[in-house]
């Protein structure tokens, strides 16, 4: 079995919350995981980033926070992805490493990158910061028109949540 083959079937397991035999998947891909994470090749990069949400692996932030970092646009988006799968129930995932999601929203290169940086920032906790920057790239006509929609969601849906001092 691959580590994608793996990862797919820890996805599974955790939807279907089978919380021991994640846990002795998790184990068993630890290494072979952390290894794809440190390969020269992007594509096993982005595996191995994808990887950490399918397994749920909450222990990785780190090693994620890398991929954030990562020089290849599919590496990045492959750990915001899974930054996207850990938030959901979690925003302490997005508050941990908010700043750099803000940066990858508003000047990362690659444009994929930038909207789910965006998407990412909707897990976490409305904060006013969050909400201008978001506010500000919906309004900004040097954007692009999809980045532009992304972020006017967003924030509408952070404003939401913040209630009436948002």
């Amino acid at each position: 079995m691959s580590l994608v083959e793996a990862a797919a079937q820890a996805d599974e397991l955790a939807q279907a919350g089978a919380e021991r035999e994640l846990a002795t998947l998790r184990q068993q891909w630890d290494d072979e995981l952390e290894s794809a994470a440190r390969s020269s090749d992007y594509r096993q990069r982005a595996v191995a980033y994808r990887a950490i949400g399918q397994f749920r692996f909450r222990q990785k932030l780190e090693l994620l926070r890398r991929g954030l970092e990562d020089e290849s646009p599919a590496a990045r988006g492959s750990a915001l992805l899974s930054v996207q799968l850990l938030s959901k129930d979690a925003p302490g995932v997005v508050n941990a490493i908010r700043p750099l999601l803000h940066t990858l929203a508003s000047a990362d290169g690659n444009q994929a990158v930038r909207r789910l940086a965006v998407l990412c920032l909707r897990n976490g906790s409305p904060q006013r910061e969050t909400i201008v920057l978001l506010s500000g790239l919906a309004d900004d006509d040097d954007q692009e028109q999809e980045l532009r929609n992304t972020a006017r969601t967003v924030a509408g849906d952070l404003r939401k949540r913040a209630g009436p001092k948002g």
